[in-house]
């Protein structure tokens, strides 16, 4: 049986594939409760720093939801689909958000719906230059489900968000980085690289200190600045005792390469 997530790790990154290229990777219950499991295994794996997510095949990231299994949900009543669709969905794109291990979308082509969601909610993302993306679900009647209808305009702005939103129209991978959807665009052939690339510049630094902005910046993002600080501060405190901490204040007092623990780099630095 085909599994609908695959996961290869190579060094300190996993990378996970949307495995349905027939129905262009579109998330049906089973792929997002496998990512789901897929995620919580990564978050206890000392050995994996940080996640690519992109689709199997030359068509598609993701289509988004899969819509006709969701329909039949919605035939039997609003609380099963709100269950089993809204609550599903909801529960991937916050996972990833909350995400204390960076996870860079990368973003092979079609990114629709809940595909765009699963972008504008990681941390990071880097789209092909044949990506191309959209927020169709006013074209079936309903709002974003999994989460567009809060990020898309945090990312975009009011106003363009809700062009977006209210006119179901796609938008160039050009069109994405200029609304702060991703972080770069390339070309095709170097999508995975450029994501690996990126992981790797993020590696020579502290994991701990990583996990800690990532926490900052997402549980701080939407308070009143104050509030935010303070989550910059208690993050902080965290850190302060820590052996991560004590070994960046040292090397940078005698000016040498950090070795921090778990880091890609410690490894090479004692053998030294």
């Amino acid at each position: 049986m085909t599994r609908p997530v695959l996961m290869t790790t190579e060094g300190a990154i996993a990378t996970l594939t949307l495995n349905r290229p027939e129905k262009l990777n579109a998330l049906d219950y089973e792929t997002i409760d496998t990512l789901l499991a897929l995620l919580d295994g990564i978050e206890g794996d000392a050995a994996v720093r940080g996640v690519i997510l992109t689709g199997a095949g030359e068509r598609a990231f993701s289509a988004g939801g899969d819509i006709p299994q969701f329909s039949r949900s919605v035939a039997v009543g609003a609380d099963v689909a709100l269950r089993d669709f809204v609550a599903r969905g909801q529960k991937l794109t916050a996972r990833i958000e909350a995400f204390r291990k960076p996870i860079v979308v990368a973003v092979n082509g079609l990114a629709y719906g809940g595909g765009c969601e699963v972008t504008e909610a990681a941390a990071l993302s880097i789209a092909s230059e044949r990506a191309v993306f959209a927020k169709p679900e006013i074209r079936l009647g309903m709002p974003p489900t999994f989460g567009g209808t809060q990020r898309l305009p945090r990312l975009a702005g009011r106003k363009r968000a809700i062009e977006l939103l209210l006119t179901g129209e796609s938008f160039s991978a050009a069109r994405a980085l200029e609304l702060g959807l991703v972080n770069a665009v390339v070309p095709h052939d170097e999508l995975i690289p450029s994501a690996r690339g990126l992981l790797e510049r993020i590696f020579v630094h502290s994991p701990l200190a990583v996990a800690s902005i990532l926490t900052a910046v997402t549980r701080g993002l939407n308070q009143p600045i104050g509030e935010g600080l303070l989550v910059e501060a208690e993050q902080f405190a965290r850190m302060a005792p820590t052996a991560d901490l004590r070994e960046g204040l040292d090397a940078w007092i005698v000016r040498r390469r950090p070795a921090y623990p778990g880091s890609w780099f410690a490894a090479a630095a004692a053998a030294e």
